[in-house]
């Protein structure tokens, strides 16, 4: 063998290598699109399994995306930012609320008003014995 020659040309060989590096050309583009898919599915995921009350809206953000990015951007915002929550902190840092101040649920407020008024009843069970 010189210098000069090639090996694996004009071979069966040769024919094999260009189509395993087809192959393996065709499977990482379709790897790459799946994989930006995937990604770009993401909002649309997430607000499916919050069940998210804008679903419409953040699925018309991420299609807009693929033309516009930052659109998508604002699709991924509104996902996994939980609106109403943050809605109360803007409003709770408006109206100046103290924030060692813990924000009780409903259940919880309930709870604790009854053992306000369970303390007061003994309270009063006291006076009346003295």
């Amino acid at each position: 063998m010189s210098l000069i020659s090639m090996p694996f040309v004009d071979s069966g060989v040769d024919t094999a290598l260009h189509i395993v590096a087809a192959v393996v050309l065709i499977g990482t583009v379709a790897a790459a699109i799946y994989g930006f898919w995937r990604i770009h599915e993401l909002p649309i995921q997430k607000a499916h399994t919050k069940e998210h009350h804008q679903i419409g809206l953040i699925t018309a953000l991420t299609w807009i995306g693929f033309v516009w990015h930052w659109v998508w951007v604002v699709a991924v915002a509104i996902a996994f930012v939980d609106g109403e929550q943050a809605l109360r902190r803007i409003r709770d840092i408006w109206k100046g609320a103290d924030e060692e101040a813990p924000v009780l649920s409903a259940g919880q407020q309930s709870t604790s008003e009854n053992k306000l008024s369970g303390t007061a009843v003994n309270l009063n069970k006291e006076t009346e014995h003295a």
